[in-house]
């Protein structure tokens, strides 16, 4: 008889303090009221380079069959509503009370709803609550806020080794080889985890360049080798003011966790020694769109890491864009800037057209005292579009994004995307659909931390980091916590440490 599958999506990265808030029908796609499910949420992701495309393939080489109750991601932006978070958890507990033989779950990892500082670990916990012995393989981003909710509430535990996050669909592949062994009594999965006091700045914990890159090695190595059955580290995400942020890691042994303690040690005080790395320094906006507008050959990737979708941000913040129109840069593409009130000027006003746009600054920042500043701009209306393409690019490769619609306002030195919806521009397929080609332009000027690297930065000759403003941004000064656990580094340089295992 066939094995039975519990396989759910439930993502969302939380940043406690961004305006927009976070209602089911942030979770929407194709244009519906809320998240998929059944045949329609198999169709959307099987097939992708995603969580959720990894565990459909885990199933369906496992001859397994499986139920698909919710599939839920929503863009990174502020607290996830109660009636959100629970219509969510109650569609995937439903269905594993029905029955079933291991459960599939590619979650967040640093999901805060209005009433659960820790939505995946209370996800596990309702989970366990009513079946306490079938396994559950969790696939978890690289910006995980690691507890014992979830260390205790899973039976397998795998990150993402990469940021940008080209590795999506491999992760749960990490975590489903795990549970297929599980289910044929080859193992037995035992976790031990730990973390250090360390908030890093999103900006510079990317796997890919000291000093996590020594971190993540050691994990990788250990797993790839069989020394453990996998090893996971875990940078956080440093906006949200929440208890449990550090940085952490995750290894799961079989049965002895001896060696498993070791190596987690290991990783975590490398962490520690190598602590003044994760730090960032800020830079005046000036200064860096100066040293932008003075290389010579092109394009120039400028990213606005201070108004980052991915991160929470109201994609909607100017001033990058307003620096280098002071600054005079011409044949430059930006965008998308997310503002459906000047989407639909452009569209009544139609292609072709003139028009003089208040664009963007929409949305205060209260809790970064940031008032919206909509920047004054005059061009002809280029192109409209559905904001519908499918990602080409290596992270998310074969999803759909949709922008809502979009139009292009060109100012003679700039076109600028506009959007109904946010969106990263992690693809170049943001520009392409609209008919602009970035690797032709002089200067691309895009929202993003890191993701933008997936796709953009193979054509850039120079890639300039931009301290924009926004609820996004990395010199985490800018930011007012209240309620994470002291003493935390950087905040406190001069703390002591011994061993801090969870």
């Amino acid at each position: 008889m066939a094995k039975k599958f519990v396989v759910a999506m439930m993502m969302h990265e939380t940043n406690t303090f961004s305006p927009l808030p976070t209602p089911i029908e942030s979770f929407a796609r194709g244009g519906g009221l809320g998240a998929l499910s059944g045949p329609d949420a198999i169709k959307e992701a099987e097939g992708t380079n995603t969580s959720l495309g990894g565990f459909i393939e885990v199933a369906r080489k496992a001859g397994a069959e499986f139920t698909v109750p919710m599939a839920a991601s929503a863009h990174p932006s502020g607290l996830v509503t109660k009636a959100a978070y629970e219509q969510m958890t109650t569609a995937i507990v439903d269905e594993v009370k029905k029955g079933c033989d291991a459960v599939l779950l590619a979650l967040h990892g640093a999901m805060v709803a209005e009433h659960y500082d820790d939505g995946e670990g209370e996800l596990l916990n309702r989970i366990r609550r009513i079946a306490p012995d079938v396994p559950i393989a969790v696939a978890l981003d690289f910006h995980t806020q690691m507890t014992d909710a979830m260390v205790n509430g899973a039976t397998i535990l795998t990150g993402y080794r990469t940021y940008p996050h080209i590795d999506m669909a491999d992760t749960a592949r990490r975590a489903g080889r795990t549970l297929i062994r599980t289910l044929a009594g080859e193992i037995e999965p035992k976790m031990v985890w730990g973390n250090r006091p360390i908030m890093s700045s999103s900006l510079v914990h990317t796997p890919s360049r000291e000093p996590m890159k020594t971190l993540m090695g050691m994990a990788n190595q250990a797993e790839d080798t069989g020394e453990v059955l996998n090893a996971s580290v875990f940078g956080g995400f440093p906006q949200a003011d929440i208890p449990h942020l550090a940085l952490s890691s995750v290894i799961v042994c079989d049965k002895r966790t001896a060696e498993g303690e070791i190596l987690l040690n290991k990783i975590l005080d490398t962490a520690w020694e190598k602590r003044e790395g994760f730090l960032f320094h800020p830079e005046p906006l000036s200064v860096q769109v100066g040293r932008a507008k003075g290389y010579t050959d092109y394009p120039v990737v400028m990213a606005d890491h201070g108004d980052n979708t991915a991160s929470g941000g109201t994609q909607d913040v100017m001033s990058v864009i307003e620096e280098a129109m002071k600054q005079d840069l011409e044949d430059a593409c930006a965008g998308p800037i997310c503002d459906p009130a000047c989407v639909e000027q452009m569209i009544k006003a139609g292609v072709g057209a003139e028009v003089t746009l208040e664009l963007g600054g929409k949305i205060d920042m209260p809790t970064m005292g940031l008032k919206g500043k909509p920047l004054k701009v005059t061009g002809k209306v280029k192109a409209i579009t559905d904001g519908q393409f499918i990602v080409t690019g290596p992270m998310a490769t074969g999803t759909t994004v949709r922008m809502g619609r979009t139009a292009v306002l060109d100012t003679g030195k700039m076109q600028i995307v506009v959007s109904e919806k946010r969106a990263e521009p992690y693809d170049l397929g943001v520009f392409t659909h609209c008919g602009i080609d970035p690797r032709r332009k002089k200067y691309v000027l895009i929202k993003s931390r890191q993701h933008f690297r997936a796709g953009f930065e193979p054509i850039a000759k120079h890639i300039v980091m931009c301290d924009g403003d926004g609820c996004t941004a990395s010199d985490l000064k800018l930011f007012k916590y209240e309620r994470v656990k002291r003493p935390l580094y950087p905040f406190d340089l001069d703390m002591r440490l011994g061993r801090n295992e969870a």
